[in-house]
């Protein structure tokens, strides 16, 4: 009976160890397009335009905030471990940009180390509002009351 017990607790053992090992294995994702270098390599700056652009590497990932603007093909991988946050391992950025004819101007790739941190801030207009409870505004009326007003005078 003592040796069922111990295998019992060694395949016990074994369950909780290969758990821990599954839950602590990375977990790797791809997000977004990289169109292949074989593709990239059939526009020719000055010749290609928009539209061939978009039928030779596929249509981009986003486009620039104007329509003139900018095709953007942007990848990134991100490897996750057990509940701990997903980290961005490979960020690729290809942005084609384009003249006002629609012509390719130029192709760039950005890499990861090539991103900088934005500080977002917050711009808030000020409405001359204050905070104020029913209360306070109650109690702050207090001394502005004019007796012409109730008596119809004025």
């Amino acid at each position: 009976m003592g040796s069922k017990a111990f295998t019992t607790a060694r395949r016990m053992t074994a369950m909780v160890a290969l758990t821990a090992a599954i839950a602590c294995t990375p977990i790797i994702r791809n997000h977004g397009y990289m169109p292949p270098a074989e593709d990239l390599s059939l526009i020719a700056v000055g010749v290609d335009t928009r539209l061939t652009v978009a039928a030779t590497v596929g249509p981009p990932t986003s486009g620039g905030v104007l329509d003139q603007s900018g095709f953007y093909y942007v990848y990134s991988k991100f490897r996750h471990v057990g509940a701990m946050a997903p980290v961005e391992t490979e960020r690729q950025v290809l942005a084609i940009s384009f003249d006002d004819a629609g012509v390719v101007r130029n192709i760039e790739r950005f890499g990861l180390q090539d991103g900088n941190v934005i500080v977002l801030s917050r711009r808030v207009t000020d409405n001359g509002v204050r905070d104020s409870t029913f209360i306070r505004q109650l109690l702050g009326s207090i001394g502005r009351v004019n007796a012409g007003d109730f008596l119809g005078e004025g």
